[in-house]
C-alpha cells in the first residue's frame, strides 16, 4: 500500500481540476481526497504502488484541457489514514503561490449544445462547463467556488445542481453552471417595452441587420457592434465615437468566414479558434467586401471569433432574421478610457454611441478588454495583453522574495504585482489621462491584491511626476521607487525572457521623462535588473508646438528642417508642402525663441516627422497613425535598399543625417515607398552599429518600446544586431508598448528588495 500527497501548482482553479482528478482516481482504483486550497490543489492518493504511480502519471499527462500545471510536489507518506473511497472535499485556504485562471472562451462541446434543440440549454446565453466560461471577471476571492463569484446571486436549479454534483457530467464542480431556468438574464437596458431574454436578443439582431448600432455586454465589459459590410453604419459609428480613421476590430462568425477575408497561418488559426481567442491582426484579401471604413488604408484586419455564447447568438438564432457574418466589435468605451463594466458605465459613457444596449445581470468584478496579437516570424507578438491571458503569471528563475505593486504608465495602462518569483501583469486598463481611469486603476489594484492575498511592501511607478499612475502609487502609502520610462521598457523585455544579466537596450518609443528633465524616446541603455547607464540616443531635436506636436508630425518636420536645411529651410518646406498652419516666419520665430518647445529624442516623433516629409501622413488622428502608415508604405517597397555609405553613429545616432538624406531624395523625385523602407533600414542599421560600438563586453541586446510594434523595424534591427554577434531579446506575449512596462517596473522593484536597496 502506498500513500502520496500531491500539491499541484499552476492554473488549476476554475478548469475542472478536481473532477478530472476524481475520474483518474476511479479509473486507477485509487482512494483518497482532492481539495482546492487556493494556491494549489492538494491530493491524497492511496493504493497499490503501480496504481498510485499510474494515477500520478495521468495527472501529469492528462490534466484538464484548460489547466496549466507548472509544478507538482510529490511526497510519500508513511503514517497516512486509510481511505475507503476517493472524494472531493470542501475547499480550504492556505498561503503560498496563487494562480488565477483567465476567462476561457466557449468550448466546442458547449457550442454544439447551444444549438441542439433537444438540449435543455438550447440557445442559453450563459452556457458553460468546466472547460469554458468566465473566471477572473466573476471572481471575488479564492478558492474558486461559486459562493466567491458573482454567480452566487443565481442559485442552481435542481437539474443544474444534479450535474454539478455528478462526477460523470461535464459540469461536475463547474462553478458558473446555470441554464435558462436559473442563470443570468439578458435584457435591453432602459427599454420602455421591457424586452428580456429571447425578445431582447431578437431586437438586438434586428437592429444590427438593419444598420443599427448596439452595445453588448460580454464577459469582461461592453462592446459596440454594427454590420461591418454596411458603410453607412460604420461611418455613423465613427462619427459618434469621434474616431475618424483608427481601425475597428471585427468579429467574424466562423473560421470559414475569416479565411474568405484574410490570409491565415496555421498557428494563427489555432490561436484564433483556441480557448483564449484574442483579436489577431491578419493580412486582408483584396476580395474582402467589408466596408472600406472598417480599417481605412490598413492592409490588416483585427479579427476575432465569438468567445461568449451571447456573441454566437447574435450571429445565429432561430428568429428568421438574416444577419451579416461579420460585425464591428469595438471596445465599449470613450476612446482611450477603460472599457465600460456595468450598466451605469454604459448609460454614462456609451449610450449616445448606440441605438440600444443589450446587457445582462451577471456582474463583472474585474474588467478584461480583448487581447490584441500581431505575429512576427510566424510567432505571436502581443500588442495588448488582456482577456484570456491576464493574470497568468511569469515565473522567474531567480530566487526573489517579497511583494511589490507596479503601477505602469499613463497610456495603455496595466499594473503588475510581483510576489516572490511570480509576476502577475493585469488586464488592460487603458489611458489614465482622465481621473476615471485612475479610479479604475486603484480599484483593480485593490481587487487583485485581494485575489493574490498579498500586501505589497513597495510601490513602483514611472519617473514622470504628473502621471496619474504615479499619483496612484503615491496614494498607496507604500514606500515608493520611480523607474525611468525607457529603462522600464527594457526591463520588461528582460523579465519576459527571464534574463537577469547585463544587456544593451534599444528603447525606441514615443515620449518619456528623462533623468535630465528632457523628453527621451530613442535611447540606447546599458541595463541590469537594478540600474542603467544611458549610452546614447538619437540626435536630439527641438520639439516645437507643445501638445499639438504629438498629433501633428508636420510640426516636428518643420522644426527639424529649420535646423537641418538652414537658409534653404523656407524653400524646402514649401516644396514639401509642410507648412500646414500659419506661415514660415511664425514657425521660425517659435523655433528660434524656443517658444512652447522642448528638447526631445523621441523616436515616435521622428517617425511622425518622416511620415510627413514623405507625404504619407501629416498628422495623427489616433496614436501611431502616421508611423504605422509609414511602415505599411515601406512594406510595399519591392527593391532592396543598399546600406548607407556614410557614418551614422558618433556621440548620437545621427538621425539628422538620415532625415537630410531622405529630404534630398524626396526632392529629387524618388518613390516615397522606397524612401520609407530606406528610413527603416538606415535607422535599424544605425541603432545596431551604435550598440556594437558602445557595448564593450556585453553581447546581449534587448529591443523594446512602442516603435518596436513596427515589425519591419524590429526585423531590421534584430538581424543587424545578430549579424554583429549579439544575442537579441525581443517580446512575444508582453507588449513592447507602454502596456508592457509594468512588469519591467515590478522586476526592478523585486530586485531592489533582493539587493536591500529599500
Amino acid at each position: 500500500m502506498k500513500t502520496v500527497r500531491l500539491k499541484v501548482y499552476g492554473i488549476v482553479q476554475g478548469v475542472g481540476m478536481r473532477p478530472v482528478v476524481a475520474r483518474h482516481a476511479t479509473s486507477c482504483g485509487v482512494t483518497g481526497t482532492v481539495a482546492n486550497l487556493g494556491p494549489y490543489v492538494e491530493i491524497f492518493a492511496q493504493g497499490d504502488e503501480d496504481k498510485v504511480d499510474d494515477f500520478v502519471r495521468l495527472i501529469e499527462e492528462q490534466p484538464p484541457k484548460r489547466a496549466a500545471i507548472l509544478k507538482i510536489d510529490n511526497r510519500t507518506l508513511d503514517d497516512a489514514p486509510i481511505y475507503d473511497s476517493f472524494e472531493i472535499i470542501e475547499s480550504g485556504k492556505t498561503s503560498g503561490e496563487i494562480f488565477v485562471s483567465p476567462d476561457i472562451a466557449i468550448c466546442d462541446e458547449c457550442l454544439e449544445e447551444l444549438y441542439d434543440k433537444k438540449n435543455r440549454r438550447y440557445l442559453h446565453p450563459f452556457i458553460n462547463c468546466t472547460c469554458c466560461g468566465p473566471r477572473l471577471t466573476i471572481l471575488d476571492s479564492l478558492p474558486y467556488d461559486r459562493e466567491r463569484t458573482s454567480m452566487k446571486e443565481f442559485p442552481m436549479c435542481e437539474k443544474c445542481a444534479s450535474e454539478y454534483h455528478d462526477p460523470e457530467t461535464r459540469r461536475y464542480d463547474a462553478q458558473p453552471v446555470c441554464c435558462n431556468d436559473c442563470g443570468p438574464e439578458v435584457f435591453i437596458l432602459d427599454d420602455p417595452e421591457n424586452r428580456r431574454g429571447r425578445d431582447a436578443i431578437t431586437y438586438a439582431r434586428k437592429l444590427l441587420s438593419e444598420g443599427g448600432i448596439v452595445a453588448v455586454k460580454g464577459i469582461g465589459g461592453f462592446h459596440i457592434a454594427c454590420d461591418a459590410y454596411n458603410e453607412d453604419a460604420v461611418r455613423r459609428l465613427r462619427e459618434l465615437k469621434h474616431r475618424p480613421a483608427k481601425p475597428f476590430a471585427v468579429m467574424m462568425k466562423s473560421a470559414d468566414v475569416v479565411r474568405a477575408h484574410c490570409e491565415m497561418l496555421p498557428l494563427q488559426e489555432e490561436i484564433l479558434k483556441g480557448h483564449q481567442k484574442p483579436i489577431i491582426l491578419l493580412e486582408r484579401k483584396d476580395v474582402s467586401g467589408l466596408a472600406r471604413s472598417v480599417a481605412p488604408g490598413n492592409p490588416k484586419l483585427g479579427v476575432m471569433l465569438p468567445y461568449a455564447p451571447l456573441q454566437s447568438l447574435l450571429f445565429d438564432y432561430d428568429d428568421g432574421i438574416t444577419m451579416p457574418d461579420t460585425l464591428i466589435m469595438t471596445s465599449g468605451n470613450i476612446s482611450g478610457l477603460p472599457i465600460c463594466r456595468d450598466d451605469d458605465d454604459a448609460r454614462r459613457e456609451i449610450a449616445r454611441f448606440c441605438d440600444a444596449i443589450l446587457t445582462h445581470n451577471r456582474k463583472i468584478r474585474i474588467r478584461a478588454d480583448d487581447s490584441v496579437m500581431d505575429f512576427y516570424n510566424g510567432k505571436p507578438y502581443m500588442i495588448r495583453r488582456s482577456r484570456g491571458y491576464a493574470p497568468l503569471p511569469y515565473m522567474m528563475s531567480e530566487d526573489l522574495k517579497g511583494s511589490v505593486i507596479a503601477y505602469g504608465g499613463e497610456l495603455k495602462n496595466t499594473f503588475c504585482i510581483g510576489v516572490n518569483n511570480l509576476f502577475y501583469p493585469s488586464s488592460y486598463i487603458g489611458d489614465l489621462t482622465d481621473l476615471r481611469g485612475k479610479a479604475v486603476l486603484a480599484e483593480s489594484v485593490e481587487r487583485m491584491e485581494t485575489l493574490l492575498e498579498t500586501k505589497p511592501q513597495l510601490a513602483v511607478c514611472d519617473l514622470h511626476p504628473s502621471y496619474n499612475s504615479s499619483l496612484a502609487a503615491e496614494e498607496s502609502g507604500l514606500p515608493l521607487v520611480r523607474v525611468q520610462h525607457h529603462y522600464a521598457h527594457i526591463l520588461s523585455c528582460m523579465a519576459e525572457n527571464d534574463y537577469h544579466g547585463e544587456c544593451i537596450g534599444v528603447s525606441f518609443d514615443g515620449t518619456g521623462y528623462g533623468t535630465d528633465g528632457t523628453i527621451w524616446g530613442g535611447e540606447i541603455l546599458k541595463c541590469s535588473p537594478s540600474d542603467f547607464t544611458r549610452l546614447g540616443s538619437i540626435r536630439p531635436f527641438l520639439q516645437t508646438g507643445g501638445d499639438a506636436a504629438s498629433k501633428e508630425g508636420w510640426r516636428i518636420a518643420v522644426s527639424m528642417l529649420i535646423d537641418i536645411c538652414g537658409s534653404r529651410a523656407e524653400e524646402i518646406l514649401g516644396r514639401l508642402n509642410l507648412i500646414r498652419n500659419g506661415n514660415f516666419k511664425m514657425h521660425k520665430a517659435m523655433h528660434d525663441g524656443k517658444l512652447n518647445s522642448v528638447v526631445s529624442t523621441s523616436a515616435g516623433r521622428l517617425f511622425d516627422a518622416v511620415s510627413a516629409i514623405l507625404g504619407i501622413r501629416y498628422e495623427n488622428t489616433f496614436e501611431g497613425e502616421a508611423s504605422t502608415a509609414l511602415m505599411y508604405e515601406a512594406m510595399k517597397c519591392k527593391s532592396h535598399v543598399a546600406a548607407c555609405d556614410y557614418e551614422l553613429t558618433g556621440e548620437y545616432i545621427e538621425t539628422d543625417m538620415i532625415v537630410r538624406d531622405l529630404v534630398q531624395r524626396r526632392l529629387a523625385g524618388e518613390d516615397p515607398r522606397e524612401l520609407a523602407y530606406r528610413f527603416h533600414r538606415l535607422l535599424g542599421e544605425a541603432a545596431a552599429e551604435f550598440v556594437s560600438a558602445n557595448a564593450g563586453t556585453v553581447r546581449t541586446a534587448a529591443l523594446s518600446g512602442g516603435c518596436y510594434q513596427n515589425t519591419l523595424l524590429l526585423d531590421i534591427t534584430k538581424k543587424a544586431l545578430e549579424n554583429r554577434g549579439f544575442n537579441v531579446l525581443i517580446h512575444s506575449l508582453i507588449p513592447p508598448n507602454d502596456g508592457g512596462i509594468s512588469i519591467g517596473q515590478a522586476f526592478y522593484g523585486m530586485n531592489k528588495l533582493k539587493d536591500g536597496g529599500i
